[in-house]
């Protein structure tokens, strides 16, 4: 017999459960505690991973397997039809896997969804989209305008991601529910190869009193969802909403629970998207894919660092070109900064695309290690494109960027500047910077400002030219050979 409900109070934040209701949760947040009903379950309830056991015979005793006789997790990856998303999940889909996808609305995450759907129904087989938000025909739309254009002739319209033309294919199934057990059942009778969940905030279990997005109902649903996956061996995506900030709304569970986490992103006024993997257990996290918005959908972009410095012009002030490894390949950007003076109060620090106390770090540097007078001058820094770089090879582009724009300076010849620059003015080598000086020096760039170490380990490579490369101890010689 079922034991006697009881009510708690959730956090919505961090998930953090108390018996009476508090004003301030643990975590910090204000006014985050909301009062759930909570059933305490049965032992032989089926919540265990179904990787592990089946839910036929969870009353059985668990029994350990050696590690030995277990066969390969090197499983068999199914293709996207994506390149740039088989890239960031490493080098495709793993069966069984969970995939949680986040992104500010109207990125492009359903777009991107429904081209994957279609590419995986009719290269493998059924696909079941569920949709808590859109209803059917809202869905059939958006697969018609991605999915289905073609020419008069019925060939596929040129560039797009999706690869299909004319009709969607019989093997994409959509489903308008937000109760997961009807999931679970359609589940069982179109057993797909590929489910999709749109948005797992809106999915409830009847097992919960709580209202849709709660944390009592993100947490079960996840472990529905994965009990699906893991049993029956379907790879799963998941579209999680994020809050003002760009974070993922509610409780880390969500994160912990899943396989792979995904964050689209790109600016408003730029049809530049980027994708990028936070958690991958079957990958590495240094890949990003880079897509453009087209009328069509997604556009995959090849050659990122042409669309990041399409528009640049050599010998501009405050513009320097510098470059992040990202994952297997280099991606080049165009630094911009602008230094005006100050007009009112305080000096005005801001920052797009890289952190303003990184930004802080560098100009106090130029103040103190290059003589620059920046206490009376407003300082404006933009990566173009849209790309945000969590990387410190760009510190040094940053630096020059500011200077130029200072001093009113420009360098000669087409150059590329790259280091970490550090509080005492030196630089810090950075990964992958002779492989950088190769791809830069394929480009045409004349010029390749390095630190020292990475400048000797660049020279013994033969392909390169060692001319081209300029090894610098510090600031003051980075300027230096900036302007020469």
């Amino acid at each position: 017999m079922a034991k006697k409900a009881k009510t708690v109070f959730v956090c919505q934040e961090c998930g953090y459960e108390s018996p009476k209701w508090l004003g301030q949760c643990i975590c910090g947040a204000w006014g985050s505690m909301i009062e759930e009903k909570v059933v305490e379950t049965a032992q032989n309830d089926g919540r265990r991973r179904g990787s592990a056991v089946s839910t036929q015979n969870t009353n059985k005793a668990a029994k350990p397997s050696q590690l030995k006789n277990i066969g390969s997790a090197d499983r068999k990856r199914l293709d996207t039809g994506i390149g740039e998303l088989n890239r960031v999940l490493g080098n495709g889909m793993v069966k069984g896997s969970l995939t949680l996808i986040s992104g500010e609305p109207g990125i492009g995450k359903s777009t991107l969804i429904i081209q994957v759907a279609e590419n995986m129904a009719r290269k493998y087989g059924p696909v079941l989209y569920v949709s808590g938000e859109e209803s059917e025909e809202q869905i059939k739309m958006r697969a018609d305008r991605v999915c289905g254009m073609a020419d008069s002739g019925g060939e596929p319209v040129s560039g797009s991601v999706s690869g299909a033309g004319g009709s969607i294919s019989e093997n994409l199934f959509v489903l308008a529910e937000t109760n997961m057990e009807n999931v679970m059942a359609v589940c069982e009778t179109v057993k797909p190869i590929f489910l999709i969940i749109d948005s797992i905030q809106t999915m409830y279990t009847q097992e919960l009193d709580s209202a849709p997005g709660s944390v009592s109902q993100v947490r079960t649903c996840g472990n529905m969802l994965m009990q699906i996956g893991k049993s029956e061996n379907i790879p799963i995506f998941i579209v999680a909403h994020v809050t003002k900030s760009g974070e993922l709304a509610g409780p880390k569970i969500v994160e912990h629970l899943v396989d792979c986490v995904l964050n689209f992103s790109g600016e408003r006024d730029h049809d530049m998207r980027i994708l990028r993997s936070f958690k991958n257990r079957f990958g590495t996290t240094s890949e990003i894919g880079a897509f453009q918005m087209a009328e069509e959908g997604l556009v995959e972009v090849e050659n990122l660092s042409g669309s990041f410095l399409e528009s640049t012009e050599f010998n501009t002030e405050g513009s320097v070109i510098t470059a992040v490894y990202e994952g297997s390949r280099p991606v080049f950007l165009e630094i911009q900064a602008l230094a005006t003076p100050a007009n009112i109060g305080f000096a005005r620090r801001t920052a797009v695309g890289i952190d303003n106390q990184r930004l802080a770090m560098i100009l106090a540097v130029l103040e103190k290690k290059q003589g620059l007078n920046l206490l009376n001058q407003d300082v404006y820094v933009n990566v173009v494109g849209g790309l945000k770089p969590d990387s410190t090879s760009v510190d040094l582009g940053v630096a020059l960027a500011v200077y130029s724009s200072v001093r009113g300076k420009t360098s000669p010849m087409r150059t590329v500047a790259i280091g970490e620059v550090g509080l005492t003015g030196d630089l810090r080598s950075v990964a992958s910077a002779e492989k950088i000086a190769s791809e830069a020096i394929r480009l045409g760039y004349e010029k390749i400002i390095m630190p020292v170490k990475n400048a000797k380990a660049s020279k013994s490579i033969s392909q390169i030219d060692t001319n081209k490369i300029v090894g610098v101890k510090n600031l003051y010689e980075a300027v230096r050979a900036f302007s020469e």
